[in-house]
């Protein structure tokens, strides 16, 4: 076994034990889930992707794959690539996007050791490890998502491009969220019946089922693409077309499993929530996919038609 499905089947065992509903409706309420924050420390999770750890960026986005799949309420996204760019540390780290010292959306600030603030279009990022939390709010996931202002600030520079990273970041997170919602709609449709048989039996049910197999298999495959792309020159370009195209998924996606599940799956008793409110935030983060299809957009007309087909058909 590789190290990488190592990282995997770890991950899946360890958050299928302990990502339950009850903790993710606790961490909705502002509960930091402590003890599952010190089994990811315990397990060295948060080191992924640093110098010396062993591991690569490609392990580091597929650990957050599984995240996205369990919705695990850690800022782990944010924790991962601040070691990355600052060197390995055990405690919780933090990024939003920084105006000027006030640093934006910041996932879990209220907890966070070091707080980060990154820019569009920028490879500086400032670091503070005396963040003050000036307002507490959520996003639309119910992720407590923080203002914080920066003490203290010193500045890096990081390559390639931090603000495409994060939108790296929320693209495997997305593809692993996209990937439980259709489990949760075969699962659900294997189990719920009707008019003496399961729903799952029903050509409307399997269309609709196909359909987001056919978006998950989609999404997967643009986060894998944006994620070889790391070290070319092209990886904005390879975020952008990803998160564009991960970003359609998510409507689809939740619109089709939510309605396999009928009324059961608006419910708050019911998981499904947990998923497609988190797609949607994360859908928004870090650019939603009109930001990335503009910059996408500009350079295809900016290359000119003769130059347009070698850019889609090769990478270099």
């Amino acid at each position: 076994m590789d190290t990488r499905q190592l990282i995997v089947d770890t991950a899946t065992k360890i958050f299928s034990d302990h990502v339950d509903k009850t903790l993710l409706d606790a961490a909705e309420r502002g509960k930091f889930p402590d003890a599952l924050w010190q089994l990811v420390v315990a397990n060295g999770f948060h080191q992924l992707g640093s110098q010396d750890s062993g591991t690569d960026e490609a392990d580091l986005f597929a650990f957050l794959t599984v995240c996205g799949q369990f919705a695990v309420p850690l800022p782990l996204a944010e924790t991962l690539l601040a070691n990355r760019w600052l060197g390995a540390d055990d405690t919780l780290a933090s990024i939003g996007l920084a105006a000027d010292t006030r640093v934006n959306e910041v996932l879990w600030g209220r907890s966070a050791a070091r707080v980060l603030g990154v820019r569009s279009g920028s490879d500086e990022v400032l670091v503070s490890v005396v963040p003050i939390v000036v307002t507490e709010s959520t996003n639309m996931g119910g992720e407590p998502t923080d203002e914080v202002e920066l003490g203290d600030p010193v500045i890096i520079n990081v390559s390639p491009d931090p603000y495409a990273q994060l939108a790296l970041t929320r693209l495997n997170l997305m593809a692993g969220c996209l990937q439980a919602q259709l489990d949760l709609g075969i699962q659900f449709a294997t189990e719920r019946s009707q008019f003496g048989r399961t729903i799952s039996k029903f050509q409307a049910i399997q269309h609709s089922l196909a359909i987001v197999a056919a978006e998950v298999a989609a999404a997967k495959r643009a986060a894998d693409a944006a994620v070889d792309a790391f070290h070319d020159p092209r990886f904005v370009l390879e975020v952008a077309a990803a998160k564009s195209r991960v970003g359609e998924a998510v409507g689809i996606v939740a619109e089709q499993v939510h309605q396999v599940h009928g009324a059961m799956g608006f419910t708050h008793e019911h998981r499904l929530h947990h998923f497609s409110r988190r797609t949607w935030a994360w859908r928004d983060a870090w650019g939603n996919e009109f930001e990335w299809q503009e910059k996408l957009g500009r350079h295809l007309a900016n290359l000119g038609a003769d130059e347009v087909w070698d850019f889609i058909a090769t990478r270099n």
